[in-house]
């Protein structure tokens, strides 16, 4: 299905995005959901599929992980079915993605799915990341608070609540609106009858990870060798003292293993590339010949690129799946990163450079782009 998405991106920018939450009413008109509630069980019943139950009777909470076995005893209200990176998984739900694709690719998430009875909901809660909930079959009302300093508690190991908060958001959800929440933001949202949700998440990498996952990098690629060195050393009346011009010597050393342009390309597109949950890689069987690829997109086939793959270029250097991509021919590696779904009229005369045609015939045969029968 062709997801139309009513929205007036630049103006959603300038006022909303990363500042205040707010409700888009009737954002996909006439909407219909790409997905039932027994296929999302089923989802949650394979082990490469993250997904978790989450239940409030009694006042108690409870979270379990899957995969599950069955849904059985669950009742009828208070329990909620989650399943993350649907768009990994199921073709007709991934389309729900591609509206947002305004956004830098580099920054989406998932495509996080819930299914909920009456009463069913996780939680109050505030998560670090941009959030569109797109509202589908049923209802649901939504609280939003405003951003403050809030207690945050666990009512059981596995889920993270804050306390209650006055809201700034108070409304029911109808099929095809959209609630739009910044990170920060308190939420809660309540099931009025059986409903299904569907969340595009938009994450920032945080200082610690960024550093963390740049270490690695550095040892592996053997950067940062060089040792602190002072022949301007004099003799020190308080050997016991750490002088400021030393510590910033020390920090001017690392800050240099950080400020080699080509390596931190090379780190961030390896980095940014790395996808967060299981893709659905299928490798071809039996392989392609290069000239088969070849005749297939001048015969007018197209290639699809897997669901949830990352295909970025960053800055002129072409990364898949955190893999660097050696392409001799940039326009056409570009237009990989570009569209989703790509042909002759794409690639242009790349499809007549050998060297070219070998590199897309190795990622077709790896499972990651593939003829749409």
């Amino acid at each position: 299905m062709d997801y139309q998405l009513n929205l007036d991106w630049p103006e959603f920018l300038e006022k909303y995005w990363q500042k205040k939450p707010v409700i888009l009413k009737n954002a996909f008109p006439d909407f219909v959901d790409p997905i039932t509630p027994d296929e999302l069980a089923g989802l949650a019943m394979e082990a490469e599929v993250d997904s978790r139950l989450v239940s409030h009777t009694n006042d108690q909470w409870q979270a379990a992980n899957g995969p599950f076995e069955n849904f059985d005893n669950l009742g009828d209200t208070g329990w909620s079915l989650l399943a993350q990176a649907v768009n990994h998984w199921h073709a007709p739900s991934a389309e729900l993605v591609r509206p947002f694709r305004v956004l830098p690719d580099w920054r989406l998430d998932d495509l996080m799915i819930s299914f909920s009875v009456p009463g069913g909901g996780v939680g109050p809660h505030i998560d670090q990341y941009d959030v569109f909930i797109i509202q589908g079959m049923g209802s649901r009302r939504w609280r939003v608070g405003d951003k403050l300093p809030m207690r945050q508690f666990c009512p059981h190991p596995a889920l993270l609540h804050v306390d209650p908060f006055e809201p700034i958001i108070d409304e029911d959800l109808a099929p095809g609106d959209i609630l739009y929440i910044p990170p920060g933001f308190p939420h809660d949202g309540f099931t009025h009858e059986t409903a299904l949700n569907y969340s595009v998440g938009f994450r920032g990498p945080n200082g610690r990870d960024l550093i963390s996952s740049f270490a690695d990098y550095a040892l592996e690629n053997d950067l940062g060798g060089e040792h602190y060195s002072d022949p301007d050393l004099t003799v020190r009346e308080h050997p016991g003292k750490v002088e400021g011009y030393e510590l910033n010597r020390l920090r001017d050393m690392m800050m240099e293993v950080i400020n080699q342009p080509e390596d931190f390309k090379q780190w961030f597109g390896r980095f940014v590339t790395t996808p967060r949950h299981e893709l659905d890689v299928a490798p071809a069987e039996p392989p392609y010949q290069q000239d088969e690829i070849l005749d297939a997109l001048v015969g007018g086939e197209s290639l699809t690129r897997l669901s949830g793959l990352r295909v970025l270029n960053v800055d002129g250097v072409f990364f898949v799946n955190s893999e660097p991509m050696e392409s001799p021919v940039p326009a056409a590696a570009d237009a990989l990163c570009r569209f989703t779904t790509l042909g002759q009229t794409e690639l242009g005369d790349a499809l007549k450079n050998p060297e070219f045609v070998n590199v897309l015939t190795e990622l077709v045969n790896q499972g990651y782009w593939y003829f749409d029968d």
